[in-house]
Order: structure tokens, then C-alpha cells, then sequence
């Protein structure tokens, strides 16, 4: 045999540019509202359920307590991964490359091939337009 069809894994980048970072801010802040509302609800419904717990059995109170504060805490902590996230897409420079996500390619591997050359693909696009492909 001296060749093989392999799945290779592509990396997807995206020139940053006014308009990526303007779409970026603009999910984060909503993906942050969501995460503000959910943290309302939590607060509203978990009142409700631990007084309705209260008159039906008060011993389901501490477990019912722990869910409610678990469910909170994920909240808060997705809210503080994405105010990071805020900053650190304030702070990109127009210009600058970022990892957007990955893809797979299917390549004829030939013997003889050097590996780490191709498994370094890259596409870079522009405003969701592809501009280049590196490998």
C-alpha cells in the first residue's frame, strides 16, 4: 500500500476585525443576560419549592437547599467565565489571529509524507469568508 485516506484535524482562525469583535461583545452580552435571568429565576423558584418544602416535610429542606445552591453556583460561575472572556475580547487587536474551531479533512497520506506538516492546516477567514489555507 503506499497511500491512505485519514481524517485530519484543520484548524479554523479568524482574522479579527471590528465587525468579529463587535459580533463577539454582542453574544457575550447576551449569553450574560441569559445567565443574569436564569439567576433570577433560580432565586424566585427556590424560595417558592423551600417554602413549599417547609409545610410539606422540613427534612427535605437541606438537600433541597444544596440543589438550589449548586444550580445558583453553576450560574455564577458561567457569568464569571464569560465577563472574562468580555475582557479578553475588549482587549483583541484588529489584525490579530484567533482559533475559532476546528474542522476535519480527509487527505491521501502517501509514504514518504511529513506528518507534522500536515497536521498543522490551518483556514483563516475574515468575516466568515475563507482568505487563506496553511499548511
Amino acid at each position: 500500500m503506499e497511500s491512505m485516506l485519514v481524517r485530519m484535524p484543520v484548524n479554523v482562525k479568524a482574522k479579527v476585525t471590528e465587525k468579529l469583535k463587535h459580533e463577539m461583545i454582542a453574544e457575550l452580552t447576551a449569553n450574560l443576560k441569559t445567565v443574569d435571568y436564569e439567576l433570577e429565576q433560580i432565586e424566585h423558584h427556590g424560595k417558592r419549592m423551600l417554602a413549599e418544602q417547609a409545610k410539606q416535610d422540613a427534612q427535605g429542606l437541606p438537600a433541597l437547599r444544596e440543589h438550589i445552591e449548586a444550580e445558583r453556583q453553576k450560574r455564577v460561575d458561567a457569568k464569571k467565565e464569560i465577563e472574562e472572556k468580555m475582557i479578553e475580547a475588549n482587549k483583541l487587536e484588529i489584525g490579530a489571529e484567533i482559533l475559532r474551531g476546528s474542522m476535519e479533512r480527509v487527505y491521501e497520506l502517501k509514504v514518504g509524507d511529513n506528518l507534522d506538516d500536515i497536521i498543522g492546516a490551518e483556514i483563516l477567514l475574515e468575516d466568515g469568508k475563507v482568505i487563506a489555507f496553511r499548511e
